[in-house]
């Protein structure tokens, strides 16, 4: 597997070996030695799987409390995936990254624990998996205002559209009003 930081180096992007002919493909998504030697953590707790439209935007979620480590990936699909640092120590704190995942590319993205992240789909339909390092924890949940301009994120919303958003991304606060780590 290759590890690439991005320009926040917490964040790693990964590329798996992909080994593929006429019949599909095999590929490693979690090895344990590996990880731990990019400095991921070896500890999973909780996987979930998500299936979405285009269109949904999914974020900016962090947990203030039981903050989670995530390893995401897409299994079908297309999404622009988005991580946004809140933590107060960090050189990068405020700053966000922004990463194509797809069926096609393969591509995972590590998300250390203390960052509010979200993703966008760009595909007629996504799914969308990813392994914990800590379990959800509703009432420690908190959600960023998609679209504020102190964040300014570039997410590619398709042309003449506005985001499908839940209930509770619609009702996502400020950045410079939100609870950060420490």
């Amino acid at each position: 597997m290759e590890f690439k930081a991005t320009t926040i180096p917490d964040v790693i992007i990964i590329k798996p070996q992909v080994f593929g002919d006429q019949r599909g493909f095999f590929m490693e998504t979690w090895r344990q030695d590996e990880f731990k030697e990019a400095g991921i953590p070896s500890e999973f707790i909780q996987d979930n799987h998500s299936s979405s439209s285009q269109g949904i935007l999914r974020g900016l979620h962090y947990q203030i409390q039981q903050a989670q480590g995530k390893l995401v990936r897409v299994i079908k699909g297309e999404v622009y995936d988005v991580a946004v640092d809140m933590r107060l120590s960090s050189p990068s704190f405020g700053q966000w990254v922004g990463e194509t995942l797809s069926a096609d590319n393969k591509k995972m993205l590590w998300v250390p624990p203390g960052f509010a992240h979200g993703f966008y789909v760009t595909s007629p339909q996504a799914e969308f998996v990813y392994k914990c390092t800590d379990y959800y924890a509703p009432e420690h949940e908190r959600s960023l205002l998609w679209n504020d301009k102190d964040l300014n994120i570039n997410w590619p919303i398709l042309q003449g559209t506005e985001p499908e958003l839940s209930e509770k991304d619609t009702k996502g606060i400020k950045f410079k009003e939100a609870e950060y780590y420490s």
